[in-house]
């Protein structure tokens, strides 16, 4: 029966939900296409091959069951397929939004190859899992026995909202310190509501809370309390604070007003959206609306800022790239979205330097050409002598990427280890730090931008912690024996 519902890719057409109009959704923050209705969906994932060697699990960072829960809803039987999917991903509806399926699942689907378009996985995602929250099929955190030890999660992003789900059911008390006034990280703050709408994100917060995880918000570790101190309190400490600190542009002018960073435009943009108070943005330093922008960069952080821009009203929109369209590191369809919305892309350009003094009026910038590839296998661009050009411009967003923080410093211990890249040591088997019982996890380890790497992280290290909070609580069992 299921071969009957299945691998229909050649007489049945790759179908995505249907996008709102470019004018209006350039209107509004909402997402931009509406949910498959349960035919659509069920359609859709009947096109799937069901391959013997499935390329979309094996690049799938989670290592989802996709083919499975694709079977599971082309036959209608979605509670099963939400309970599936749910199994590998503490958030799979949000993964179903933002995760990168055009680089990964998709991206590497064999139906695809043959040409037929892939399998619209990502969308499929996202609707199983709304289903299951209208349905009432997602449940509760129900915590397991109480072991009598707690952990610290500091950062409650997506590595360490999972972490903290896993160590919950394991029967540790939880307590999670954010420095922002709302949990999430990036699913809050930094990604805009067309991509990711925020009663999403708050409805798995929510349940978290409900399920005994405590959450201190507006807490800075380093000022309200030393790694060390958080250490003494907790039985083990994960840092799961992910990598915040903007790359800058070393060219004249860069310091001047107007001049500012993606995530701090974002976070100004998603904090309207919630309705808080922004001064920021009232004084118009983060508003773009009547205003020339130019985004500097070529990643999915870019595209939120290229694309929120537009909504805010501004004068013009265009962004600035030193390679190609083919040799950029975003999402193809986020720039689709964002062409279709009105940005321009100014390709194989690159920053000089920003004309106006103390308030930038306009970009110089370099005209470029792709040379031989470099390590990261794209051709590396050169810039061509004589051929610059200006940009006029009332705002401009760096959009180039994020470091690491210098957490020892921040964080008031020296004696944390990090590499030279600024992020956390860890031992590769235990994911423990330099320091006995803290642990680290998600993109503060890897230098990933990719929010569905973080929950991985944020699975694994909740594994490790368990083991290692297991032993040592045998260890003290059998001191207390002893003694």
């Amino acid at each position: 029966m299921a071969n009957d519902s299945m691998l229909k890719f050649v007489g049945r057409d790759q179908a995505y939900p249907a996008k709102r109009a470019a004018t209006v959704r350039a209107e509004d923050f909402r997402e931009i296409a509406e949910r498959y209705a349960p035919p659509a969906a069920e359609d859709q994932a009947g096109r799937c091959s069901q391959c013997g060697v499935p390329y979309c699990s094996v690049h799938c960072p989670l290592h989802n069951h996709i083919p499975d829960w694709l079977r599971l809803t082309a036959e209608g039987r979605l509670r099963e397929a939400y309970e599936l999917s749910n199994s590998t991903s503490t958030m799979p509806e949000i993964c179903g939004r933002i995760c990168p399926q055009d680089r990964l699942c998709e991206g590497n689907c064999v139906i695809e190859f043959s040409g037929h378009g892939a399998v619209t996985i990502g969308s499929v995602e996202k609707f199983i899992t709304d289903t299951a929250w209208e349905e009432g099929w997602v449940e509760p955190l129900v915590p397991g026995p109480e072991r009598g030890q707690s952990v610290a999660v500091i950062g409650a992003g997506p590595a360490g909202l999972t972490a903290a789900e896993y160590l919950r059911v394991s029967g540790y008390e939880v307590h999670v310190y954010d420095r922002h006034d709302r949990a999430g990280g990036l699913l809050t703050y930094g990604i805009p509501g067309f991509k990711l709408e925020k009663p999403v994100v708050m409805r798995r917060v929510e349940r978290l809370k409900a399920g005994g995880i405590v959450f201190h918000e507006g807490f800075s570790v380093g000022e309200d309390a030393t790694l060390e101190e958080l250490r003494r309190r907790h039985d083990a400490v994960l840092i799961a604070t992910g990598v915040y600190k903007a790359r800058n542009v070393d060219v004249d002018g860069s310091g001047a007003n107007g001049v500012i960073a993606a995530l701090d435009y974002l976070t100004a943009s998603n904090r309207k959206s919630f309705g808080d108070a922004v001064e920021a943005f009232e004084n118009g330093s983060l508003n773009a609306e009547g205003k020339n922008v130019v985004v500097i960069g070529g990643g999915d952080t870019a595209m939120d800022c290229v694309r929120t821009a537009i909504r805010q009203g501004a004068k013009s929109v265009k962004c600035l790239y030193r390679r190609d369209r083919a040799n950029m590191p975003g999402s193809q369809r986020e720039v689709a979205n964002a062409e279709e919305e009105g940005a321009e892309f100014v390709w194989l350009s690159a920053p000089l330097g920003f004309e106006g003094g103390e308030t930038v009026t306009g970009v110089r910038a370099a005209k470029m050409r792709l040379g031989a590839p470099d390590a990261s296998g794209r051709r590396a661009p050169e810039a061509e002598p004589g051929a610059d050009h200006l940009l006029e411009a009332d705002m401009v967003i760096k959009a180039l990427g994020f470091d690491a923080e210098d957490l020892p410093s921040l964080f008031g211990t020296a004696e944390l280890g990090v590499s030279r890249w600024g992020t956390v040591l860890v031992d590769g088997r235990t994911l423990m730090t330099s320091l006995d019982g803290v642990f680290a996890a998600g993109d503060i380890v890897r230098g990933a931008s990719l929010v569905v790497w973080a929950i991985r992280d944020g699975r694994d290290v909740a594994k490790a912690m368990h083991q290692w909070l297991k032993a040592r609580a045998k260890t003290a069992a059998r001191e207390r024996q002893a003694a």
